[in-house]
């Protein structure tokens, strides 16, 4: 065999063990690296109190997945003025005891929610080709899951459903005016049923749905909703260290696939990467599965505009 030859043999038994590496670690150890994102945005109206909003989103939740659970169930020792989930909490037909068992006693605490695509029907087994490549193709659902009954279980225990709803909550001693629209990558969004400016007395303004499409965020920016919080991107889910998200499985840029950015002049959005992947593809890369706290203060007076600095808002690439 000629050196050449040589060379050309040990370059690909490299590269194929460092796939195979990659492969075991986003399989085997990183979509279980559960992990807490903070941020601090400003967003409330001019002398409110901060408040700490737990983000919560697309645990896509099987029975077995005890450690998922613990972890969530935890979560209630950040102690949260609010809980926010947006959506795609099931995998399995059977996953809702899981679920209520994880969020335990978070259900205490006031919290909203609206659904996603994986909360009405179950994933199903597709080319990996078709996240990396998405196409306009008609989407062929899996079973109906259960999602009445998970609805049944939030609003028993006091959550409020924002699917097309628009509603006023004291959180903490603090008017909010919150409002959700059903799962725009689905087509299911109704916007003209919530529209219209919120409350100006409130001290946030709030919007919720599962996909950050960007024609629901351009309506909640018209409204002058001060803060929207999505999920559904997965952050990307496979990230590249220095670019980012590969893809963001909608229509929102991959800039802005996870974590806190500008949307207009007035709005901030707020996408959340999620805990959970489909049971067909569980991998993560450079994207841990996460539950963020957010701690929402005081927009700054146009003075403080011109000093304050202690947030930068931009692109998430890393």
């Amino acid at each position: 065999m000629s050196e050449l030859a040589r060379t050309v043999r040990r370059v690909a038994l490299g590269t194929t063990a460092l796939g195979t590496a990659t492969l075991a670690y986003a399989a085997g150890i990183e979509r279980r690296h559960w992990t807490l994102r903070q941020a601090t945005l400003p967003v409330l109206a001019e002398g409110a109190r901060p408040l700490r909003v737990l983000h919560l989103s697309d645990l896509h939740m099987l029975p077995g997945q005890h450690s998922k659970q613990r972890w969530i169930a935890a979560l209630d020792d950040l102690n949260p003025d609010l809980v926010v989930n947006t959506g795609d909490n099931l995998a399995h037909r059977a996953a809702v005891p899981a679920v209520v068992r994880a969020l335990g006693p978070l259900l205490d605490r006031p919290g909203v929610f609206v659904f996603g695509s994986n909360d009405y029907y179950a994933p199903r087994p597709k080319n990996p080709a078709r996240y990396l490549f998405p196409s306009n193709k008609k989407r062929i659902h899996g079973v109906p899951l259960p999602w009445r009954d998970l609805r049944a279980a939030l609003v028993e225990r006091g959550w409020h459903d924002l699917t097309h709803v628009r509603r006023l909550l004291t959180v903490d001693g603090q008017l909010l005016a919150v409002a959700g629209v059903d799962d725009p990558h689905l087509r299911r969004d109704r916007y003209p049923d919530i529209a219209g400016r919120p409350d100006r007395s409130a001290a946030l303004r709030l919007g919720i749905t599962h996909s950050p499409e960007p024609r629901v965020l351009d309506a909640f920016a018209a409204d002058a909703y001060d803060l929207v919080m999505a999920g559904h991107t997965h952050g990307g889910q496979l990230r590249i260290p220095g670019y980012g998200a590969l893809v963001t499985n909608c229509e929102l840029d991959r800039s802005r696939a996870r974590g806190p950015s500008r949307w207009g002049t007035h709005m901030w959005l707020h996408v959340s990467a999620g805990l959970g992947t489909s049971p067909y593809a569980p991998v993560r890369f450079a994207c841990p599965p996460e539950a963020s706290l957010l701690t929402l203060v005081p927009r700054p007076t146009p003075a403080e505009a011109h000093t304050e600095s202690h947030f930068e808002a931009g692109a998430d690439v890393g």
